[in-house]
């Protein structure tokens, strides 16, 4: 049952941490600059895929299999890159198109179907690139951080860094 509240908390962590940053950067960089109603929207709808991901992908045992076939050690730092980078490739393309097509809606409904948009593959492959960065950066931060925090919710000593 520990495991179990581990990962739910690990899910809604990192789930509402990545949809802020993301929703953060996909708003500033956004022609017009930041805007609160369009960050709101997109945080709300990118918190809302992350944590279903986060529920249906099990994404420990994914990434524990990917280190152990790799031979890397558990908690290294190898193995936390490796990690992270997993995390990012399944996390990040699906918030980063579902943004992109609620930026898109958002702007055609603003202008009344006037808006003059960048192509849409322009428009995401540029969003991507900068979202797996950023996003690599907070998962490999934040994820050690929230599962000591996890863990101690849950009652769990963390066990040492092996790092």
């Amino acid at each position: 049952m520990n495991m179990k509240k581990i990962g739910i908390t690990m899910n809604i962590l990192m789930g509402v941490t990545l949809s802020f940053f993301l929703s953060l950067v996909g708003n500033l960089t956004a022609e017009g600059g930041f805007k609160l109603v369009p960050f709101l929207a997109s945080f709300v709808l990118s918190t809302v895929i992350s944590l279903i991901i986060g529920f249906v992908i099990p994404m420990r045992k994914i990434e524990n299999s990917a280190v152990k076939a790799m031979g890397l050690n558990e908690r290294s730092l190898p193995a936390n890159l490796i990690s992270a980078l997993i995390s990012d490739l399944i996390y990040t393309p699906v918030i980063t198109l579902a943004m992109i097509v609620l930026a898109r809606k958002m702007a055609m409904k603003m202008s009344n179907g006037h808006a003059v948009l960048p192509p849409f593959a322009a428009m995401f492959v540029k969003s991507l690139i900068i979202s797996l960065i950023v996003a690599y950066v907070i998962i490999l931060i934040a994820t050690p951080l929230y599962l000591k925090l996890s863990m101690k919710l849950a009652g769990v000593n963390p066990p040492s860094d092996r790092s």
